[in-house]
């Protein structure tokens, strides 16, 4: 996610290379991004903070406590970035300096093409100013929504594991189509331009998926048969289930770090 929050915003002519730092210990990966993107790479995390303005921390929230503290001197003056799921902003404030502006931001992969979804919310220090950073920043890789904090770790839940869920379907359809005689490119082609085209549809008319389904599915038709068929083996279950399940595991992840998830927001 660190990458595809740098290579849209480069993208974006948001920054210039000169403008970034990364932080990033290991160093074949170093190389890497500094080929790709020639931006600055550095090991430890104290050199990129050196006059920053604004901090993206793009790590695991099994390690960001650890990251937060080691890095608190340097991270206090910033506008500090965590898109690490399931840690408050409340939390992140704890480990460092009074006063310390944080906002948390959970993206999604399609941040990579410029089609993501970007979730933010304002930790207790931060300014309107400041939030509309966050704002311009996140919507050069897409869309961006300011929501309660509270509401984080069910919109993690649809967006930030939502592609993995409308992957799996693709695969399901492209496998389905295989099972029948067709080639794997063309099911595949078939389920991901019906895909795009379906979202497409319903973000540029603002109808409700109910309506493109009523569209679709003639009287006794072949897309009845398939949506009876969907309903009777739970599909609208299976995904209420996976997004509480994925809720669940981001307060997990909140919990198994500093012991409970206390959300705490100004906005």
């Amino acid at each position: 996610m660190g990458e595809a929050i740098l290579a849209g915003l480069l993208a974006a002519d948001l920054f210039k290379c000169d403008d970034v730092i990364v932080a990033e210990p290991d160093e074949a990966r170093r190389h890497v991004l500094t080929e790709r993107y020639g931006v600055r790479c550095v090991a430890a995390g104290t050199e990129a903070l050196s006059g920053a303005d604004v901090s993206i921390l793009a790590v695991k929230p099994q390690v960001l406590g650890s990251v937060v503290t080691d890095l608190s001197v340097g991270l206090s003056p910033t506008l500090v970035i965590s898109v690490a799921a399931g840690i408050s902003c409340a939390r992140i404030e704890s480990l460092l300096a009074p006063g310390a502006a944080v906002v948390r931001v959970m993206p999604n992969a399609p941040a990579m093409v410029g089609e993501g979804m970007a979730l933010i919310s304002a930790g207790s220090e931060v300014t309107e100013e400041q939030v509309n950073v966050v704002v311009g920043l996140f919507s050069a890789l897409g869309e961006c929504v300011i929501i309660e904090e509270l509401q984080q770790d069910v919109g993690t839940a649809i967006s930030g594991s939502g592609p993995a869920y409308f992957a799996l379907v693709v695969d399901a359809l492209a496998c389905a189509g295989v099972e029948q005689g067709m080639s794997r490119v063309v099911a595949q082609q078939l389920a991901v331009q019906t895909m795009l085209g379906t979202a497409r549809l319903l973000l540029d008319t603002g109808a409700h998926p109910a309506d493109i389904i009523n569209e679709v599915a003639s009287p006794g038709g072949t897309t009845v048969a398939a949506l009876e068929r969907l309903e009777a083996n739970g599909v609208r279950f299976a995904f209420a289930d996976a997004v509480n399940a994925a809720l669940g595991r981001s307060k997990e992840l909140g919990v198994q770090k500093y012991g409970n998830t206390d959300h705490r927001t100004s906005r």
